[in-house]
């Protein structure tokens, strides 16, 4: 199931296969921490002979999003397996699941998650099948909000164009375009997003590098026609074909993995190789959502 699937409109929150809200047994009157800054760690430090301080880097802890005011409602015959659904559905697990809350008309937002805390009271309502003053809460380790759409653009290595054949005929024969290497993405969103790379053989040394940052990420292994080697700059992980790590094969000029990100806008990327690696079926994928603080 994609994130999302069950979310109809707003007011609404889908966490893993659970719908909550509108339209379910499980309403709710408010959700906290979704809109909110998350907290922030600041490495600012004071200046020793000045006043003020000097400004350090502002990182995002882990965002915290708590669904208040929750109200459980079912027939009497079956608040039990109503609320047993919403125990399942809420239980501690050790991966984060897509957690998705459509709040308005800008559409739902995702963000990954899992269960923190549960409050089903057990007060006399419960026998009426009518439980009102749960919450729940979610801790989400990366505090960004994502779009439900994943974008995906490819480019090819570069390959000069076939130029003019002769003899000349009208009109003029220039040949199919040749491939620049070069892709671009488009964040809409308001915070940095880490794309997941995806290079693909033959090819030897691929490297893609962000020409607004002047970031590169570059590693030196060849890859075959079948294999692929994926990046992911939010784990900061380079592997081969899903199961062996190659992040020891990132070169000098290889930033950190974490550090390669794409920047609210446009960022425009090229694709390229080692020396003499010029194969028109290699290619490097960029995958993405944008993102949102």
């Amino acid at each position: 199931m994609a994130p999302g699937d069950l979310i109809t409109r707003p007011g609404q929150v889908q966490y893993g296969e659970l719908l909550l809200g509108a339209g379910t047994p499980y309403r709710w009157r408010s959700i906290g921490g979704w809109e909110d800054l998350p907290a922030l760690d600041s490495g600012t430090v004071p200046r020793s002979g000045a006043h003020g301080a000097f400004p350090g880097r502002l990182l995002a802890q882990a965002r915290t999003i708590t669904l208040d005011g929750l109200i459980v409602r079912a027939p009497r015959a079956t608040i039990g397996a109503t609320v047993a659904a919403l125990n399942a559905g809420t239980a501690p697990v050790e991966d984060e699941r897509p957690l998705v809350a459509w709040l308005d008309e800008r559409g739902p937002l995702l963000a990954y998650a899992r269960p923190t805390r549960r409050a089903i009271p057990a007060s006399l309502g419960y026998r009426l099948g009518t439980i009102t003053g749960g919450a729940i809460e979610f801790q989400a380790t990366d505090p960004h909000r994502y779009e439900l759409a994943e974008h995906a653009v490819s480019a090819a290595l570069p390959m000069s164009e076939a130029g003019l054949s002769w003899p000349l005929t009208w009109p003029l024969p220039f040949g199919e375009p040749g491939s620049t290497g070069a892709l671009s993405t488009m964040n809409v969103g308001d915070a940095d997003t880490h794309p997941v790379v995806e290079f693909r053989g033959p090819v030897t040394g691929p490297s893609l590098t962000n020409l607004s940052m002047g970031d590169v990420i570059e590693y030196d292994i060849p890859l075959a026609a079948s294999d692929v080697l994926t990046v992911d700059t939010l784990a900061g992980t380079a592997v081969l074909n899903g199961t062996a790590s190659r992040i020891y094969t990132a070169t000098s000029r290889s930033v950190p993995e974490q550090t390669f990100t794409l920047a609210p806008g446009i960022t425009n990327l090229i694709f390229r190789a080692a020396p003499g690696s010029n194969n028109p079926t290699a290619s490097a994928t960029v995958r993405y959502r944008s993102a949102y603080w």
